[in-house]
């Protein structure tokens, strides 16, 4: 009966805890291999990033087309500490709408001539109001443009002086 009794210890819990991370380590250890030998392809690999395969073939119909907009200066006015805001941008457009976008160039100036200059001084000078004023005029861009045009607007130059 002793012998019975002996055989029934409790097991330790860090037993249970080495065996688990083993496991864990084992396995983490293969699915690395099988990737990076390439017998598992991962769904991101394939789609363009640096990987063999492409939505396009080539890649360069992914590609967005960039507009630039000439430079502007707006004046802000007497009571402004600073005289004048030099502003310049291009606007991301969808490859076969840039020639459209292009013939659009001279309203787009206009719109964004007409709206610097209403803002508030104040609201140009604070840093964070960089964001807002970006979205503004790309949602009027868009307005002016149609729909799927143009994607994106980068301010390349916004200097008070």
């Amino acid at each position: 009966m002793t012998d019975a009794t002996a055989d029934t210890a409790p097991r330790s819990p860090r037993r249970g805890l080495l065996l688990g991370l083993v496991l864990a380590a084992t396995l983490g250890a293969a699915a690395f291999a099988a990737t990076y030998l390439g017998l598992v392809t991962l769904p991101l690999a394939a789609v363009g990033h640096g990987g063999t395969a492409s939505a396009a073939g080539d890649g360069k119909a992914d590609l967005p087309a960039f507009v630039p907009v000439d430079p502007l200066i707006v004046s802000l006015g007497p009571a402004a500490s600073a005289r004048h805001l030099r502003f310049e941008a291009e606007l991301q457009v969808d490859p076969a709408h840039a020639g459209e976008v292009r013939h659009l160039l001279p309203r787009i100036l206009d719109l964004f001539n007409s709206y610097l200059r209403a803002v508030e001084l104040a609201e140009l000078e604070n840093p964070a109001a960089l964001i807002r004023l970006r979205a503004q005029m790309l949602r009027r861009v868009q307005l002016i443009a149609g729909d799927g045009r143009v994607q994106d607007l980068l301010i390349t130059e916004f200097v008070l002086n």
